[in-house]
């Protein structure tokens, strides 16, 4: 709506959007390798503030120009955020001996994401009509470096040296040196360089099966998300109101967080019983669709719940088999196949609509059991 009442045509906009995502997905993996080797902390705070510049200059440079600027810093503030935060938060734990407390935690944390976008949206709502797009825009500048301001002040535990693939001491190069320990901001002379940090982290995705696998699994399953854009356009097209879609798709989300708060819990599950969750939610998606009532908002809403708790027991499965200290770069080559999976996606979407998007989602419950099916101890070489 900005970037329409500002004058931009459709196909304007539609270049915004491509810029934004190109963004992303050319610094994704970078930005991964920057936030092992520095400072996953830091990677986090630069998120908030980059978004936040990006805000910025949508409200002070309102034109084709100022947008696009503002989409690649906010396609920098993704990228960057992105693997930081999940490398942070298992080696944080596993610094305590708490990794299997990973999946209720990150679970908590995707619920808390989901459960934002109710207060948000009321709040746009209050302030757009107060103060219009400036005002709303300065909020979000204000909720971004707040969100920074947090990030400051969590700890930034590393794992240790020597726990790599098994190939050159974790990838690096002989003489780059030993790790910075248990909340290190910061590298000195002793750790590796940038390069090595990105080798080490391809290294471990390309050459342990174990990881290359819940790389690929996170990778289609995260592609799938992209499917919430969609949801009011179904709710209208299944005859819900246009004045009250909003409130009636506003249950998704919720039911959503429900599903990733619950992804805790259902960790030890096995791949197929996954499987199964999954395939009941891609059935309930596909029976709304076919039905195209109202009522069938609240299928997708139990759809929606059920896929955000394998989704976060898959994620969960990764970083339980990353052993090297490259964490961030290797969940960001997964956050770079879901980028990829969601053109996917939307090509599916474009073509056939509901049908098409649940048969791609069949096709990937389908991998499912193979991907994140228990891995065999690995075997000490002499």
């Amino acid at each position: 709506m900005l970037f329409a009442d500002a004058g931009l045509s459709g196909a304007q906009i539609s270049s915004l959007f491509l810029i934004w995502s190109t963004v992303g997905i050319v610094a994704e993996v970078p930005s991964g390798a920057l936030a092992d080797r520095f400072s996953r902390r830091a990677a986090l705070v630069a998120s908030g503030v980059l978004q936040a510049g990006g805000y910025v200059l949508w409200i002070t440079a309102p034109g084709y120009a100022g947008f696009a600027a503002g989409f690649v810093l906010w396609g920098l503030g993704g990228a960057f955020g992105s693997g930081a935060l999940e490398a942070l938060l298992y080696d944080g734990l596993a610094s305590v001996g708490a990794e299997e407390d990973y999946p209720r935690v990150y679970g908590r944390v995707s619920a808390m994401g989901l459960l934002s976008q109710a207060p948000a949206a009321v709040a746009a709502t209050v302030l757009f009509s107060t103060g219009g797009y400036v005002l709303v825009g300065w909020a979000s500048v204000v909720c971004c470096l707040a969100a920074a301001s947090v990030a400051s002040r969590l700890p930034d535990a590393r794992a240790q040296a020597g726990t790599g693939d098994g190939d050159d001491d974790d990838g690096y190069d002989a003489g780059d040196g030993a790790g910075d320990g248990a909340g290190a901001d910061s590298a000195d002379d002793t750790e590796p360089g940038y390069f090595a940090v990105l080798r080490s982290g391809l290294r471990e995705t390309a050459r342990r099966p174990a990881v290359r696998a819940a790389v690929i699994a996170v990778a289609l399953l995260g592609g799938l998300d992209g499917l919430e854009e969609y949801f009011p356009l179904l709710a209208r097209d299944w005859g819900v109101a246009s004045s009250v879609v909003p409130l009636a798709v506003l249950g998704i989300p919720l039911v959503g967080a429900a599903g990733a708060a619950l992804g805790g819990q259902a960790a030890r599950l096995r791949p197929r019983t996954l499987v199964g969750m999954l395939a009941v939610a891609v059935s309930l998606f596909g029976a709304a669709g076919l039905l195209r009532r109202p009522i069938g908002v609240a299928g997708v809403a139990v759809a929606y719940g059920l896929y955000q708790l394998v989704l976060v027991v898959t994620d969960s499965r990764l970083q339980a088999r990353i052993e090297g200290r490259s964490r961030a770069t290797v969940t960001s080559v997964a956050s770079l196949g879901t980028e990829l999976t969601a053109v996917a996606l939307y090509a599916a979407w474009a073509l056939g609509q509901p049908g098409a998007v649940a048969a791609l989602a069949l096709a990937t419950a389908a991998g499912l059991p193979r991907l994140l099916r228990p891995q065999p101890a690995p075997v000490d070489r002499p």
